[in-house]
């Protein structure tokens, strides 16, 4: 499979190099965000975030360059929106499985500090997926809203930790290791766990696993049958998350909207906005380009498609099931 992508990949870089001289392929600086206005004509403004893929605090890297972070490109439309007081809401188009703890919870924190410091409401639309460190960010909002055929849940931890003893072993490779402290080399994938080790890592998972259950307690104020159920980790379809209490209402995006300028009590006519750095003819909800977007005339391959294969061993708000349905 990944042969698969390598070959895509050669043949993307290959149309590339043919396209033209009007195709420009690297930028010294990137543009600053403009906003642009999908609907409405009126001084009220509604923000439109896109939040696509695995939530992380690294840069995304490309063939031909490297692009922000998700939660980099989240948090320089939430600084930019802060400075515009005509902002009274922020949808956020939500389709991801999740991603590290630390990046989850970042997310989470700034967006309670832009609710503390602008007032603004922030509304979730959650798409394909919005689950477990996707659900974690979105805990602060003031309404959450499911497609009618999302999923969602899987309010858990997972420790994920590659092993290549079998494979070293074939080969007849191994690694020395020298520490100081016991428990120094814990989680490498060149040995086995003591069982120690095991305990170690099970009682972080708890911790992180219980913070989690705390928050969504604290913004979900869920009754302890549905809290008992929730917190086994499973993922739940828009009817059986509504009736949980996990989502507030199930709809569309264009219901989301409606619903965004409802809680923000603003009039039917508020302007529906985007911050781009580049300007699409005939934009709408679905486009899911954002800070990372230069220009419409760039030409660049994306590793978006080998992201599930790049996970590290470490402590992950994620939903694992995703990582086979890209594959």
């Amino acid at each position: 499979m990944r042969s698969r992508y390598l070959t895509i990949i050669i043949l993307l870089i290959s149309l590339t190099a043919c396209s033209g001289p009007q195709v420009r392929l690297f930028r010294e600086a990137p543009e600053p965000l403009r906003e642009f206005t999908l609907e409405g004509v009126g001084k009220d403004k509604i923000l439109l975030i896109p939040v696509t893929g695995l939530i992380s605090d690294m840069p995304k890297k490309g063939v031909l360059r490297t692009s922000p972070s998700l939660v980099e490109q989240v948090v320089l439309q939430l600084n930019k929106a802060e400075k515009d007081k005509q902002i009274k809401a922020v949808l956020l188009k939500i389709n991801s499985p999740g991603g590290t703890i630390t990046a989850s919870d970042l997310l989470y924190h700034e967006i309670m500090s832009f609710k503390e410091k602008t007032g603004a409401k922030i509304i979730i639309s959650m798409m394909d997926i919005a689950a477990s460190g996707a659900y974690y960010m979105s805990l602060p909002a003031d309404k959450i809203m499911a497609h009618p055929t999302s999923v969602t849940g899987s309010v858990g931890v997972i420790f994920l930790q590659p092993r290549v003893t079998g494979l070293m072993d074939k080969l007849g490779l191994g690694v020395d290791v020298k520490k100081f402290g016991k428990n120094k080399d814990m989680g490498s994938p060149f040995r086995e766990s003591s069982e120690e080790e095991q305990k170690l890592l099970q009682k972080a998972v708890n911790d992180f696993g219980e913070r989690f259950i705390r928050l969504v307690q604290k913004h979900r104020n869920l009754d302890q049958r549905a809290l008992t159920d929730v917190a086994t980790g499973r993922i739940f379809l828009a009817d059986d998350a509504l009736k949980l209490g996990l989502v507030d209402t199930i709809g569309y995006l264009s219901d989301a909207v409606k619903e965004s300028k409802k809680v923000a009590k603003v009039p039917d006519d508020a302007r529906v906005i985007v911050y781009r750095r580049a300007e699409f003819p005939e934009d709408n909800y679905y486009n899911v380009a954002g800070v990372a977007s230069e220009d419409v005339s760039v030409s660049v391959i994306s590793m978006d498609l080998l992201e599930p294969f790049s996970l590290k061993t470490g402590f992950y708000y994620l939903w694992p099931g995703f990582l086979a349905h890209e594959k």
